[in-house]
């Protein structure tokens, strides 16, 4: 389990969606595939925020409430959000999801474009299956 990174278990080529997007289809997306949250990439593939269950679900609440048109993603993403090195130890970041609200952490190479996306069961199943030894 020690040797174990984190490009062992992410998943290769995530989605992810533009900034400019309109909110409704992300949220048929997150839908549609049983997610919780997206990467939000630029134009060269670089993490720039992170839209989730809870800000489509907040956002969509407010704009019925007060019949607002379109939203795009970028008026809800969170900015910034925590990212993960493809070579960081998996033990590492285990460690890191304990102090870490995040469920869903991008996998991002030198230049923060995005290249996987893991997720806490990922990591789960990861540290279950190296106690069983395999």
């Amino acid at each position: 389990m020690a040797g174990l990174l984190v490009k062992d278990v992410m998943i290769k080529h995530p989605m992810s969606v533009p900034a400019d997007m309109d909110l409704t289809l992300v949220v048929d997306t997150l839908l549609q595939y049983r997610i919780t949250g997206l990467p939000v990439v630029d134009n060269e593939n670089r993490v720039i925020g992170f839209v989730s269950e809870q800000d489509c679900l907040r956002q969509l609440l407010v704009s019925s409430y007060h019949s607002e048109g379109a939203v795009r993603v970028e008026q809800v993403m969170h900015g910034d959000p925590l990212t993960v090195d493809v070579e960081e130890s998996l033990v590492d970041l285990a460690e890191l999801m304990l102090k870490q609200k995040p469920k869903i952490y991008p996998v991002v190479d030198e230049k923060r474009r995005l290249i996987g996306l893991l997720t806490r069961g990922h990591v789960l199943r990861a540290l279950r299956d190296s106690r069983r030894g395999g």
